[in-house]
């Protein structure tokens, strides 16, 4: 029998708070991240959710003593997600590290003619693990837009293998030039503030933002203490590559529908157990389409679901452990979050999207992404 795996930690950094309870609080009332900023010069305005960086040197200068011109904006932003977890968990030579990020510190190739050292994902990666005394070598999982919930997936499975006893995963990605010009070339980025699944619709808005988790066995003394405040066992999950196109999601839905299926059958679930989908949502045109045909693949078109894309923007390799994040929350508090901005349907598959806070019992939670390349995956989760 394989062990039983539990989230009973986490934190996020994103434009609505340094922390799980100021987000919590900001998305109860509704607020977005997203607004009207200049990020390429000589070009318009763009909509997408940024951390306002003064906030974010006050609130890294309060927790640590280092120079801070020796961190770039994304580290700071994944020293401050992981820091409380760190200081609550213990690091042992058993412990992995896995660092989840699309583009990195994309932003240091800007203006150079070779290649600055910190560009590299694995010396990313061991900048923050070093920082924290991390024993174990870093696994980067870096996989388009599913990168997020991938890396859970993979803690998951290595813990099970007995690799490791628990691990600590960390998912950051920041708006820079480079990202936002790629997104516009494919005329993929939103003319406002995006909006899932809805019929006016018309592309996605970049965010940025870094969060943690902390992932340990059953048999952990960690995973049994008494000082816990939650525990969500991770029941199964699914990684599919569907190889439909380089960024044009499946017409049949085939990589995502696999992805739910394979995740919901390791679980042990039926569809019609599961309470809640913390969906992908990007608010472009085919992305939203492909995931409605699989959902209702998988009869889960009754399913209250929502997308967070509307709050946070897409923020790429933290969207899916962000939003995983979010989902527990939800489930705490039983209470369902609308998907922000979405007003009459646009897609042409039957979906119950969350229009407002209700109140809800959630027990068992579906988290999907799907990313460039045709990769697409899925995880239920369980609150305990």
């Amino acid at each position: 029998m394989s062990k039983e795996i539990y989230i009973t930690d986490y934190n996020c950094v994103t434009p609505l708070g340094f922390n799980v309870d100021s987000n919590w609080n900001a998305l109860l009332e509704g607020k977005s991240g997203v607004a009207l900023h200049k990020i390429i010069d000589n070009q318009d305005a763009f909509y997408a959710s940024m951390i306002d960086s003064d906030k974010l040197d006050e609130e890294f200068n309060r927790f640590f003593t280092q120079n801070t011109i020796n961190f770039t904006r994304l580290e700071k932003m994944l020293l401050l997600s992981l820091q409380p977890l760190v200081k609550k968990h213990t690091i042992s030579e058993d412990t992995a590290f896995i660092l989840s990020t699309t583009k990195g510190n994309i932003s240091l190739l800007k203006n150079k003619s070779e290649l600055p050292e910190g560009v590299y994902l694995s010396k990313l990666a061991e900048k923050i693990a070093d920082f924290f005394g991390f024993k174990t070598k870093p696994t980067i999982v870096s996989n388009a837009c599913v990168s997020g919930v991938m890396a859970i997936s993979v803690a998951k499975n290595m813990i099970q293998a007995g690799k490791y006893k628990d691990a600590f995963v960390i998912a950051g990605d920041e708006l820079s030039e480079f990202v936002i010009s790629g997104f516009n070339s494919f005329q993929a980025i939103g003319s406002g503030p995006c909006k899932p699944y809805d019929k006016n619709r018309d592309g996605i808005n970049i965010g940025e933002a870094a969060a943690a988790v902390y992932i340990t066995s059953g048999h952990s003394d960690e995973a049994i203490s008494q000082n816990e405040k939650f525990r969500f066992k991770v029941l199964g999950d699914s990684a599919v590559n569907d190889a439909n196109h380089i960024s044009g999601p499946s017409r049949t839905g085939d990589g995502l529908y696999a992805s739910i299926k394979n995740a919901i059958t390791e679980a042990h679930v039926s569809s019609e157990q599961i309470d809640f989908i913390s969906a992908h949502g990007t608010a472009t045109l085919y992305n939203d389409e492909m995931e409605a045909i699989a959902f209702n693949r998988m009869d889960l078109q009754n399913t209250p679901l929502n997308s967070m894309k509307g709050y946070y923007g897409h923020c790429l390799g933290a969207s899916g452990l962000l939003e995983s994040i979010i989902s527990m929350e939800s489930a705490l508090h039983c209470t369902l979050l609308p998907s922000k901005n979405f007003e009459e349907m646009g897609v042409t598959q039957p979906l119950n999207i969350i229009r407002e806070n209700q109140t809800s019992e959630i027990k068992y939670i579906l988290k999907t992404a799907s990313g460039f390349g045709g990769c697409n995956a899925a995880i239920v989760l369980e609150k305990c």
